[in-house]
C-alpha cells in the first residue's frame, strides 16, 4: 500500500534498533575506505589528465 495511505504517522526505525555485528561493522567499513581509496586514485587520475591535456594545448 501507499505511504499515504498506510499508516502515515508512524515513526520508521524508532521501534526497531538494528544491530550489525563487530565482523560485519569490520567489513562495511572496509569495503567503505577501499571504496573511498579508489574514488580517490580516479580523481587524481582525472587531474593528471587534465593536467596534461592543458599542458599539450599550450605547447601549440
Amino acid at each position: 500500500m501507499s505511504i499515504l495511505t498506510h499508516e502515515f504517522g508512524r515513526n520508521f526505525g524508532a521501534e526497531r534498533t538494528v544491530r550489525i555485528s563487530e565482523a560485519r561493522r569490520t567489513l562495511l567499513k572496509r569495503i567503505a575506505l577501499e571504496a573511498l581509496g579508489l574514488l580517490s586514485m580516479g580523481s587524481v587520475l582525472t587531474a593528471l589528465i587534465a593536467l596534461r591535456i592543458a599542458i599539450l594545448c599550450l605547447a601549440r
